[in-house]
């Protein structure tokens, strides 16, 4: 479809629908889940475990074809935990498995179908006692990762680096970097004198931010009706 035909009374409707389903089903879920959480599709957002924490004005795009699953796995003498920062992006299909720490920054944004696991879960000689080889995980601030991309345990991602399409990250990335491949390595430098827009940009005036959106909203969706929305539905043709 080209065009949403939906009018604003409904959209605003269905948008206040989703606001309770998060209140009272996703965040009794995690430890922490911060202000304003935009999460689409909730229904599709797969929690597991305790000390599950998502900071403030966190994005999270899940799909009923590609979940979002955050999972904390209890293991015989110690808790796993998934602590997520401030202003981060999370897109489809992303999974993050903590069998023992797992810490994202504030701004990181991840791309669908990234994979970050702080453990191997079962070792290569002894393969029936899970849980034996974790190492914590550290995604510093303004982490950028690519689709696709796996960060194995033990890894530490500098501030502002960005890891390309695809990648495996086995070792340590520095800060301010670009780094691509299997296994990744470093293949660009940031500088880190030249001014960067990042997520937190946009929520300096949260309410600001959202009223545009909104007003945005009332603009693309005037002049939609009720009856005209639901023949898009049910009686589509080439100009919708």
């Amino acid at each position: 479809m080209r065009k949403n035909h939906q009018p604003y009374f409904i959209k605003k409707f269905i948008t206040g629908l989703n606001r309770f389903y998060i209140a009272h089903f996703v965040r009794p879920q995690f430890t922490l889940l911060g202000r304003m959480p935009q999460i689409f599709s909730p229904q599709h957002l797969v929690v597991f475990g305790d000390n599950i924490s998502v900071g403030n004005y966190a994005h999270i795009i899940s799909s009923p074809d590609n979940k979002i699953r955050l999972t904390a796995w209890p293991s015989k003498g110690q808790s796993a935990r998934i602590d997520i920062g401030d202003y981060c992006l999370i897109s489809p299909g992303t999974r993050i498995s903590a069998a023992q720490h797992i810490r994202i920054g504030n701004g990181c944004m991840f791309a669908a179908n990234c994979y970050i696991s702080d453990s191997d879960w079962h070792g290569i000689y002894n393969r029936t006692r899970p849980f034996r080889c974790t190492k914590p995980i550290n995604l510093a601030d303004n982490v950028w990762l690519g689709e696709r991309v796996i960060i194995c345990k033990g890894v530490s991602i500098g501030e502002n680096s960005v890891i390309g399409a695809g990648a495996v990250v086995t070792h340590d990335i520095p800060a301010n970097v670009v780094a691509a491949g299997n296994p990744a390595k470093v293949i660009k430098t940031i500088n880190p004198k030249r001014r960067m827009l990042t997520r937190e940009t946009l929520f300096r005036d949260a309410e600001h931010y959202y009223a545009n959106m909104d007003g945005l909203d009332q603009y693309t969706l005037a002049g939609n009706s009720i009856w005209g929305w639901l023949r898009s539905v049910f009686f589509p043709n080439q100009n919708d």
